[in-house]
């Protein structure tokens, strides 16, 4: 998803999708310990996607934007 489109999503939503995340992560960090995984750019992927979840949460908190 996009910017944009994260931060129209109400504060439920964004804490369901950080905990989608999170668990998609932690499956693909299991997937290359057993050398499942087919695409290695992946895990940096869901980590970015964490970050930018994870950022736009605490802008909420600190009442920026």
């Amino acid at each position: 998803m996009k910017v944009k489109e994260l931060r129209a999503l109400g504060d439920e939503e964004l804490k369901k999708k950080l905990d989608d995340a999170y668990k998609e992560f932690f499956n693909l960090r299991f997937q290359a310990a057993t050398k499942q995984l087919k695409n290695h750019r992946e895990p940096p992927r869901a980590k970015k996607e964490i970050a930018l979840l994870k950022t736009i949460i605490r802008e909420r908190e600190l009442g920026i934007r």
